[in-house]
């Protein structure tokens, strides 16, 4: 099996085909059963609301953007990088919607899109840490810790995916410095 060529990029414009890339992408992630804040069956409509917070905060200077770009251009990974504006915080940094295309998934382009947002937030100045939660259950603790992270917090049956379904909220931590 072939390892997918991704190009990664910090911060592309947000034209209307990065925003319907990204938009498409979760929609295929979450019903896939990713682990990105929807249970499936969900439509591109359905993450729209939440997409448009995303990039209302990438317009006010508080979240930067990955984007991986596989064959053709088309935005295959994504993870945004949120600031912290407590001036206590500010040498961390936030990692959200962390996803790579399922047709992609076990391929490495989850690993890449990791050391992609490491490097990106070692660009920045002060960052020295990174700091993500994700869903028990799933897998992703341990796909993490392969990153780098380390466990620093659980908070158990904090997510409830429907009436008899409940998860951990895993807290995860990057030491970059």
């Amino acid at each position: 099996m072939s390892v997918p060529s991704v190009r990664f990029e910090l911060d592309p414009a947000v034209s209307p085909e990065v925003r319907d890339g990204i938009c498409a992408l979760w929609a295929d992630v979450s019903n896939a059963g990713g682990a990105v804040g929807f249970v499936p069956p969900v439509t591109p409509e359905d993450i729209r609301p939440d997409l448009v917070r995303h990039l209302a905060a990438l317009a006010e200077g508080r979240e930067r953007l990955l984007v991986g770009r596989g064959a053709g251009g088309r935005i295959v990974a994504t993870a945004f990088l949120t600031l912290n504006r407590h001036r206590m915080y500010t040498h961390w940094l936030w990692v959200y919607t962390v996803m790579v295309h399922p047709a992609l998934q076990g391929r490495g382009v989850g690993r890449d899109l990791m050391a992609a947002v490491a490097g990106a937030a070692r660009s920045l100045d002060g960052i020295i840490g990174l700091r993500l939660t994700c869903r028990g259950g799933t897998g992703l603790r341990r796909f993490y810790e392969r990153c780098g992270y380390r466990e620093i917090g659980r908070a158990p049956r904090a997510i409830k995916l429907a009436a008899d379904d409940f998860r951990d909220d895993v807290t995860m931590w990057l030491d970059l410095a």
